[in-house]
């Protein structure tokens, strides 16, 4: 890092921190109890504060990483500093983890930038810093910096597994992924992708060398026909039934396998990936899931995937493949049909953005959700004409990953798409400069209206005293 760079980095962590800590005690003074999932999270960490580490709330369904490293953190922190009483493991303190975690998925994102586009020399400093800067500010993540949720960490310790991985440190990378997964469960597929990661890479240098023994065409040409994802799923399945190739997938990936397996017996014992209530967190077949993370992510990436130029090109790609966009059309009205479910949250908790933007445009007419189809098509096509630049073994690996972490969630939940957005949008180009500050004053436009909102625009049930708020 060059030391203006750094210089710049440090400027732009330092601003941010310090505008989050003028907004953290802004959220703080309006909202100073437990809100919505806190009224789980900020009694079980306050028990662990007080040594009841047998004490667990049955309604809370994710592993107690959050609360441990709370009171790891909080604890020291009272006795350094000579607190008592009530203000350790307060609210407010429990809550200022989330904006260590903030300040640190900064820096993570930085560093994942740098690693993931060293090669690119066309990728200044000052775009680097402006990208994790936009990142960190993504409207979903940057809200939960100011309540007690999982997110913040969830998303600190899997971003950091991935960083030690693309540098080789597996080990070290399956460690913080078991961190992950003791935060929220589902990380357990980042742990699938690092792997995936390392796969990905050998199966790239197996294939080139294949392609060169061929004189065929180079790698990034073999991505635009049917044909061409056949031959390419052909030499997949011919190279990890080798026995030899095994072997040397097994050798590097072991720290994953040991993770993974870990996570069968948990299952095995446990009796589901649920800890706590189940009855609102079963697992299905959700596959409109994943049309609702591409629409989310079009959203978010509006400056990339909503573009002109891109429209153009999807309308001559549609020309050019009328057959294989029909028969995706169809699949897709299939799915539809058949797999979309609705959560009972959904409908009930007017709350969360969610329900709003299920009852404004899903419930209008039965027709709206199969209307949807072309745009969801074109969404997909332009989500994946971003990632071109990796390679066709990377690309198939995250969307397995994709579809495992969004498919079985029956509820429509925006804080489940962080994570796969997040991984999307650091491995795609960086963006121009005029559309990367484009991009952040959107995000800072989106985070200004949820605060707004969440602060002044309170509200009330009929059947409650409490005071209610909007919020992701």
């Amino acid at each position: 890092m060059e030391r203006a760079e750094a210089y710049g980095f440090s400027g732009a962590l330092s601003g941010a921190f310090l505008l989050s800590c003028l907004l953290f005690a802004a959220v703080s003074r309006r909202q100073r109890g437990p809100y919505m999932d806190e009224v789980f999270h900020v009694p079980q960490a306050q028990a662990y504060c007080h040594g009841r580490f047998l004490q667990w709330d049955p309604m809370i369904t994710t592993l107690p990483g959050l609360y441990l490293l709370s009171v790891g953190v909080v604890k020291p922190a009272a006795w350094l500093l000579g607190w008592t009483g009530s203000v350790v493991c307060s609210v407010g303190m429990l809550r200022f983890i989330n904006l260590l975690f903030s300040a640190g998925n900064f820096y993570l994102l930085y560093l994942l930038l740098f690693k993931i586009h060293q090669k690119n020399k066309a990728v200044s400093g000052f775009q680097r810093i402006l990208s994790a800067l936009t990142l960190a500010m993504f409207p979903t993540l940057y809200f939960f910096t100011f309540l007690y949720y999982t997110d913040p960490g969830s998303v600190f310790f899997t971003l950091f597994s991935y960083l030690m991985c693309l540098y080789g440190n597996h080990k070290t990378s399956a460690l913080l992924g078991f961190c992950g997964f003791m935060f929220r469960q589902t990380n357990i597929v980042w742990t699938v992708f690092c792997a995936g990661n390392v796969v990905a890479e050998k199966l790239n240098e197996a294939w080139k060398i294949e392609l060169q023994k061929k004189k065929d065409e180079k790698i990034s040409s073999r991505k635009g026909s049917f044909s061409d994802l056949i031959r390419t799923l052909q030499f997949l399945v011919e190279y990890l039934i080798s026995p030899k190739n095994l072997v040397t997938l097994t050798a590097l990936t072991w720290p994953y396998i040991l993770l993974v397996s870990l996570f069968f017996v948990f299952v095995l014992i446990n009796g589901g990936i649920v800890v706590g209530d189940r009855s609102s967190h079963e697992a299905c077949l959700h596959f409109p899931q994943l049309f609702y993370f591409l629409s989310f992510a079009v959203f978010f990436s509006f400056p990339h995937l909503l573009t002109p130029a891109k429209i153009r090109k999807f309308l001559l790609s549609l020309r050019k493949h009328p057959v294989q966009y029909s028969l995706i059309t169809v699949i897709s009205l299939f799915l539809i049909w058949k797999f979309t479910y609705v959560h009972k949250y959904l409908l009930a908790d007017n709350r969360h953005y969610t329900f709003y933007v299920w009852r404004k445009v899903f419930q209008r007419h039965e027709l709206v959700k199969y209307l949807l189809v072309p745009f969801y098509v074109f969404a997909g096509w332009s989500f994946a004409d971003t990632l071109k630049s990796k390679s066709i073994f990377w690309i198939l690996m995250y969307f397995v990953c994709l579809l495992a972490v969004t498919v079985p969630q029956k509820l429509l939940e925006f804080r489940y798409f962080i994570l796969p957005f997040l991984i999307y949008k650091l491995n795609i180009p960086v963006l121009s400069l005029y559309r990367q500050l484009l991009e952040l004053a959107f995000y800072i436009l989106v985070n200004a209206v949820t605060f707004y909102l969440f602060l002044n625009r309170t509200f009330q049930w009929e059947n409650s005293d409490e005071v209610q708020r909007f919020m992701w």
